[in-house]
């Protein structure tokens, strides 16, 4: 990986007005469920960032914020040293023929009226990358590279005579094409058997390395962040709760969310150990706060048993607990465990 980020976020923001539109919003003040909330980090060339956290918590709405498929609240997401956000139509279209998404659901992500071929050229036509001859060869490569081999046979079939997981190595071949940078993976196993996700997430690694992009990986499944990812992002209601390296993340923990995460990762075996640290107890109760009226001080307070008076008063930041990694806690689990140890 590149000492220089590929992508600097800072304070980013996306907010949705709440009100209903109903007759008398006009005499109530807006509200505004805030999907992603003041969020910095960045991401390093030739990395996999894994992005994790229940339904609901944005990490879907921060990946298509990042390829501009939303448009931000406000602050910043710079690419190479560029504000993105600014850009003009013809500044976001060049910077989406390097930054690609492939999406969860195979079964509605494609046109169903085109073909194998005509969905995987349509992004070098859209770009203009090369003539007939050229588009038909880099779309073979890349369905030969997504693992659809041999690729003529697959060229004029349309996406009802593909299985879940044909069509989703479409997909991510609509997504080679153009031999992007970046591409953002958002859940693209989740609607997939078991087998075929295995496979896939085989197919992720192998093609990261070969063709040397940079990924954001999003997923509620911790086994398979654990699997692909470099490092880790944590998100609970629109905000950072721990980022680092992946290993350090799941086996030592330092948020509670992230440790009550893998808490209540099923284990089928009641005698295997879970997918990362060993369970301390640390469970998520309670409901999830109502994001349009989040809590006062830390937003995971009111389900956290480690929660202080400071806790409901003050928010904390993303501050370093450990070399390399960061969480927005202020007790973190880190150091409860070696208060316990030294007592």
């Amino acid at each position: 990986m590149s000492s220089d980020p590929l992508f600097e976020i800072r304070g980013l923001q996306k907010w949705y007005r709440s009100n209903d539109g109903g007759l008398f919003d006009f005499l109530r003040d807006e509200q505004f469920l805030k999907a992603v909330d003041d969020i910095s980090f960045d991401i390093e060339q030739g990395e996999i960032l894994g992005v994790a956290g229940q339904s609901g918590c944005g990490k879907s709405t921060l990946g298509e914020l990042l390829v501009l498929l939303r448009e931000a609240t406000g602050g910043e997401i710079r690419f190479r040293d560029e504000n993105i956000v600014d850009y003009d139509a013809a500044e976001r279209k060049a910077f989406r023929r390097d930054c690609q998404i492939i999406f969860q659901n195979p079964y509605e992500s494609l046109n169903p009226r085109f073909t194998v071929s005509q969905t995987v050229v349509e992004p070098l036509t859209i770009h203009d990358i090369g003539d007939s001859e050229e588009r038909s060869a880099r779309a073979m490569r890349a369905l030969e590279d997504a693992g659809l081999t041999p690729a003529d046979q697959y060229l004029d079939k349309f996406p009802t005579e593909l299985s879940g997981g044909e069509r989703q190595r479409v997909s991510i071949a609509r997504a080679l094409v153009t031999d992007p940078e970046f591409i953002v993976a958002d859940e693209p196993v989740s609607m997939l058997d078991v087998s075929i996700r295995t496979e896939i997430l085989h197919l992720f690694e192998k093609l990261q390395a070969e063709r040397d992009f940079t990924m954001l990986y999003i997923s509620h499944d911790l086994s398979t962040i654990n699997y692909l990812a470099d490092r880790t992002l944590i998100m609970y209601l629109g905000a950072i709760a721990e980022l680092g390296d992946t290993q350090s993340v799941i086996q030592n923990p330092s948020h509670p969310y992230t440790e009550a995460l893998l808490n209540s990762v099923p284990v089928p075996d009641p005698d295997a150990g879970r997918v990362g640290a060993e369970n301390t107890g640390s469970d998520i109760s309670g409901d999830v706060p109502d994001p349009v009226d989040l809590p006062t001080g830390c937003r995971f307070h009111p389900r956290c048993k480690y929660a202080t008076e400071e806790c409901r008063e003050r928010e904390p930041e993303l501050a370093a607990v450990d070399p390399g990694r960061e969480a927005a806690c202020f007790h973190p689990v880190v150091e409860r465990v070696d208060e316990a140890a030294q007592e």
